[in-house]
């Protein structure tokens, strides 16, 4: 074996991973673009609103829910150690509006939306009917992945803000019914603390999170490859990729925000 067999799979390992990311950049700057072109699929839009909105609010709810009553808890047993146990109620609720509601949120979006879109849409190119779309002169970006992804987008931040709610407000039951904190009191230093940046912040992130889960899920459907084993990779593809992602832009977004 060659010494230079290792560096050059690396280098086409790199090389490999820059195409890619070439090819979802061009796809992301192609789906953008036909926001200003007609014609538009209102129904499509819809549909897809509905199923990766209305749909995805018990999933994020419940994960909000109890992960807002053990941060609650976390903070309390932390706190106690250094008596410092009256900061369970701002620490909760930036907590959730900054970090865990946007990241939580995205990342059930990402399991239950990016999945399902990526094996329709997959499964719709092994069956053939995005060539049939084409035949009909229907654009498959326009009609597929444009609709998708701007619903995400708007119904995701939408979720986030939902989820948020839901977190805090199970930090507070927990704090009152566990933690023996007054209820008024804990309302009062949870509305204290939040400033409107926080909250904004969070409904931006997860704006992009919602971006990224459908153009993740509508990219990795449109280059499925043949037969159930490519529409399966596809769709484990889409789910990893785009959780991913919603880290590495969580961060990024984070340091814009917060750094200064």
């Amino acid at each position: 074996m060659s010494l230079t067999a290792p560096l050059a799979a690396l280098g086409r390992q790199v090389l490999s991973a820059l195409a890619l990311i070439g090819h979802v950049t061009l796809y992301a700057v192609e789906t953008v673009s036909h926001l200003f072109r007609p014609p538009f699929y209102g129904r499509e839009f819809l549909a897809a609103l509905i199923q990766i909105g209305w749909l995805s609010l018990p999933v994020v709810g419940m994960t909000t829910l109890f992960t807002g009553g053990a941060l609650a808890l976390q903070i309390y047993a932390g706190g106690s150690r250094f008596n410092a146990e009256a900061v369970v109620p701002s620490i909760v609720a930036i907590g959730m509006v900054r970090e865990l509601g946007p990241v939580l949120g995205g990342l059930m979006v990402a399991a239950r939306v990016a999945s399902s879109i990526a094996a329709e849409i997959g499964t719709m190119k092994v069956t053939e009917q995005i060539d049939a779309l084409v035949t009909l002169s229907t654009h498959p970006m326009k009609y597929l992945t444009l609709p998708r992804v701007l619903a995400a987008t708007l119904a995701v931040p939408v979720l986030v803000g939902v989820g948020d709610v839901i977190g805090i407000m199970g930090g507070y039951f927990v704090g009152i019914s566990r933690l023996g904190f007054n209820a008024s009191a804990y309302l009062t230093n949870t509305v204290d603390f939040l400033e409107t940046f926080d909250v904004v912040s969070g409904l931006i992130k997860g704006a992009a999170f919602g971006f990224i889960v459908a153009l993740m899920g509508c990219y990795h459907g449109m280059n499925s490859g043949r037969g159930a084993q490519g529409v399966g990779r596809a769709t484990k593809s889409a789910v990893v990729a785009a959780s991913v992602l919603i880290l590495a832009a969580n961060y990024l977004l984070t340091e814009v925000f917060f750094t200064a």
